[in-house]
């Protein structure tokens, strides 16, 4: 009895072993946000352009960054998106104002553009000027 008890324990370990060997492993899990680095165009217009990522966790264009090439003091920004027409739009949100610095990711005054679709051209405006520098996170 006392052997058949030691099998059967040994075996529920080699099982149980052999589950773990054997359980699948992670696919390619999305990554983090991505962040880019822009030159903004002037108003209505359209600097660098880059493309949503389509592996990133991010929904969002988030203003990370930014340096106002021609004021110590900031620039209003915003997130312009080109459709399948390839005419570009401002997002809904506008122009935010955002002193030269850091932005927070989690502070919604900086997220330039909501749900935006994966693979989708973006660029960033800038209403007083263009060629300022800005990080966006998406």
């Amino acid at each position: 009895m006392t052997k058949t008890i030691a099998a059967a324990g040994a075996f529920a370990l080699v099982a149980a072993a052999t589950c773990l060997t054997l359980a699948p492993t992670a696919s390619a899990a999305p990554q983090a946000c991505v962040t880019s680095t822009l030159t903004t165009g002037a108003e209505e217009g359209v600097g660098t352009i880059r493309t949503k990522s389509a592996s990133s966790t991010c929904g969002d264009l988030n203003l990370t960054y930014s340096d106002d090439s021609t004021s110590p003091y900031g620039d209003y920004y915003a997130g312009r998106l080109r459709n399948s027409s390839g005419v570009w739009k401002t997002c809904n949100k506008g122009y935010v104002w955002a002193s030269d610095g850091s932005h927070s990711l989690n502070d919604s005054k900086y997220w330039l553009c909501t749900d935006v679709n994966d693979n989708t051209a973006f660029t960033v405006a800038s209403q007083l000027d263009g060629g300022d520098s800005v990080k966006i996170t998406h």
